[in-house]
Formats: C-alpha cells, structure tokens, sequence
C-alpha cells in the first residue's frame, strides 16, 4: 500500500542528513507558538465536537477551495454559502467525495504536504486520499470527531500549542475570549486587534463601524480626537484579555505623517462624505502611523501586511463576501512607503513592526535592508502565497544574508484550519533543519550553533517577536 507521508521528507539531500535528522529530532519536541492566525475562539470558549470532516477541513479552507474554482468547480458544491440565501450542498459526505475524487489537483502544493501529515498524524489514515478511499476515510475521521480526544481543548493540548493568537475586528466584544477566562481551562488564546473595518474607508459599512465605535466606546468618533481616543480604548480592552499584538491588512505599505490639523480635516471630509480624490488612501496611510505611534505608548506589537488585492472578483465577493480565495497578491514598495512612519516613530523605544509581504521582490532589496537597520523592524515569515517549501527557503536564503535570522519573527501559521497547525510548524521546522544543515555542509555554520538556532526558528524568535 502506498505510504501517506515518509518521514525523511524535506530532510534528505543536504549534504548532511544526519545533521537535519538530528536538528529535526530536537525541532519535533518544541511547543507550538502561533502567535498569527484565523482560527474562531468560539471553538475553544464551547469545546463542542467539529460537526464532520467536510466542515472541519474542506468548506472553510480557501486554499482548498480556490483550486477546486480554477478547475471551474462552484463554491456552491463545496459548501459555502451564498449571501443571497440560495441552495448549496449541504451532504457533508457528498462534499468529501467530491473533495476526494479531485485530490489529485493538489499534488506538489503545500495544501497536499499539510493534509498528508494531518490524515497521517492526526486521523490514522494509512492510504492516500482518493475517490476509491473517499467513504473510508470520511468515516474514520467522523468516527475521530465524535471521541472527546478531538475536542478543540483536547487537540489545543495534544499540539503541544503554548499560546495561539486568534485575529478579532476592533468591533468583536470579545466574549469568546471571556468564557475562555472564565471557564477555568488553562490553554492560552489570546485575542488580536484587527482594525480594518474602522481604518480602511473602503472597507463596506465604514461610516456604520465608526459610529458603533463610539456607542462601544463612548467617544466622539465624528472628531479626529474622539476616533484616536476610541481606538485606545478598544486597544486597552483588547489587551486586558491578553492581547499582545494588533494586525492590519493594507493594500500597500504607504504610510503618512500630516500634521494634526490636516488629518483632522481629513477625518472630517471623510466622515461628512466629502472625501477629495486620494482621501481614502491618504487616511489609511496615516492610519498606519497613528497605529505605530499607539504601539510605541501600550506595547502592542503592530503587524503590517500589505500587498493584497482583495476581493479581485466582484461577482464571488457579492454571492459569496470576504476570504472566498480571491486575493490576488500584487507589487508592494516599502522604502519610500514607510519612511514617513519611521521618521515618524522608528526609533521609538519599545515599538515592534513586524512586516510581511507578497513580493518576493522586496526579501533581499528591501525589507532585509530596512529590518538590518531600525530596531523597531522585524521580518514575518514567507506569508500566504509564498508558505511553502519554495517559499520558505527563498525567504530564508534571501534575507538571511542581511538580516540574519534575528531580525525575523519565527514562523506562524496563519490559518483558519485548525488541525492543520502542527502540519504546517512540522514542514516550517523540516525546511528549517535542512536548510541550517546545508550551512554546517558548506561549514557556514557550526554544528552547535545549528542546533541553538533551530530552537530560535521554532519557538525563540516567535515568544521574543510577539512578546509572549
């Protein structure tokens, strides 16, 4: 029968697989930080069982899900409901067979490297997933789904997770939070301040958001002063149930720095309707600043990650909203975009920017140079699109060289699939170890310092990036 996953995978051809197999061994001990990611704290505040393989793994995963719409497949078959109310499938098992039968669209892609570990690690599968297997391994994972080992508590402890980082708009009460608090379970989720709904004026019910703003804040969202000072409030809130980081996803990486009177009568076109051409970016330019400016007086380390254009198709956004696997990475530019930032506040002292993109053009001419210059930058890992093998070891070879691995952040997993995690840290982890015992290969390295950066790369650089 063939065999899921061989574990010398990534390992091999280095030059010194003994060492990677080593540094490996080490590397599968360690905690899981995940300090960035989509995963829903209403999982962990209910422990309830996951309904059934097609809702845990295929329906909200878009990685999945886009493939199946390159090949002309509908997001209709797969689950996901339209906005309009109209039919979708709603046989979990017919949505796992027709999962199963085009499994083979994934081959050579991350996604199938993730969901072989997880059937193989996770769920005991022993044959690749297939049409002929398609029953077979529904059943086996429904039948896991239904023990309590495979609450979203037990799994959280079974992961080895030491701290996950939900992302939660500026708006979310955050009860989910709270019920974990109160219900006395000592796993760590923490939330993440995302405040794109009130930042970006193209985000839809804009105007709406300010204005719940200033019922959840009492303050004066129709002023420039009223709007900075809800943001604190909301900032603190979101702190006082563990927040250590906030989160904001820009088109690009402009930033500004007016002076108070302009960006108070920016503030206020925009809130009047009144907005000129450029308002919309101009404000989110600014914002970016003033969010810097906040993290440089609470601590919240600020994440940057720009370069997406979002929602590219009109029609799947109106039948279907946000995050269908329509964003489409695009050019970004840094130095001259965040100069105002950095001449703002970049060597404020305790502030942290961790940075991410979609270029891979910018790793060695731009962001390296900035990270391997202020103190206040730090490089996010190989993100979204380029979470790969290939992406990560280009990320790696690329900035290294200026940056070093000290002025990165480790890796996170960034995802909305829950059991995918440890699959994504142990192909993180395995690229990692090859790529250091290539070094001590090429004698680049001691071996001994290998095997104290390989614990830096999986967990070291993450608890000191996020301050956790």
């Amino acid at each position: 029968m063939d065999q899921i996953f061989h574990d010398d995978t990534l390992l091999t051809g280095t030059g010194a697989d003994a060492v990677a197999r080593s540094l490996f061994d080490v590397a599968r001990t360690l905690p899981l930080i995940c300090p960035h990611g989509h995963t829903d704290p209403v999982w962990f505040a209910d422990n309830a069982p996951f309904p059934d393989p097609a809702a845990l793994i295929v329906t909200p995963d878009h990685y999945i899900t886009r493939m199946f719409v390159s090949q002309g497949m509908r997001l209709e078959d797969f689950g996901i409901a339209r906005r309009d109310g109209g039919p979708v499938e709603t046989d979990p098992r017919a949505i796992w067979r027709r999962f199963a039968e085009n499994y083979h669209l994934f081959r050579g892609t991350p996604t199938r490297l993730w969901l072989d570990i997880t059937f193989h690690r996770l769920f005991g599968l022993t044959a690749p997933l297939s049409a002929r297997t398609a029953d077979e391994s529904f059943d086996r994972i429904s039948e896991c789904l239904g023990a309590e080992a495979f609450r979203p508590r037990a799994l959280f402890e079974r992961f080895g997770i030491e701290v996950l980082a939900t992302t939660d708009a500026a708006l979310d009460g955050l009860a989910a939070h709270e019920a974990i608090g109160r219900s006395g379970w000592q796993g760590r989720v923490i939330p993440t301040y995302r405040p794109d709904q009130i930042t970006d004026p193209d985000f839809e019910g804009f105007d709406a958001a300010l204005d719940r703003l200033g019922e959840m804040t009492g303050e004066d969202t129709g002023t420039w002063t009223g709007y900075l000072a809800a943001h604190r409030i909301r900032r603190a809130a979101f702190q006082a149930k563990g927040a250590t980081a906030t989160d904001h996803g820009t088109p690009d990486a402009r930033t500004a720095d007016l002076s108070t009177q302009d960006a108070a009568a920016l503030f206020d076109r925009l809130r009047r309707g009144k907005a000129e051409e450029g308002d919309r970016a101009l404000f989110r330019a600014q914002m970016l600043t003033e969010m810097a400016r906040m993290s440089a007086e609470d601590g919240l380390v600020m994440q940057i990650h720009p370069g997406s254009f979002r929602n590219h198709s009109k029609s799947v956004f109106e039948s279907f909203g946000r995050d269908k696997g329509f964003d489409i990475p695009q050019a970004a530019e840094f130095t001259r975009n965040l100069a105002p930032l950095l001449n703002a506040v970049g060597q404020a002292e305790g502030l942290r920017i961790i940075l991410f993109t979609l270029d891979e053009t910018t790793y060695a001419r731009e962001l390296a140079p900035l990270a391997g210059a202020y103190p206040c930058l730090t490089l996010g890992p190989a993100w979204w699109f380029h979470d790969s093998v290939e992406g990560m070891r280009r990320f790696r070879d690329t900035t290294t060289e200026t940056a070093g691995i000290y002025n990165t952040a480790g890796f996170n997993d960034d995802t909305r699939a829950f059991p995918s995690i440890p699959a994504r840290h142990e192909v993180a982890r395995r690229v990692d170890c090859a790529w250091l015992a290539r070094m001590v290969a090429d004698h680049r390295l001691r071996e001994v310092e290998a095997f104290e950066m390989i614990e830096d790369l999986s967990v070291g650089l993450a608890r000191r990036a996020y301050r956790l």
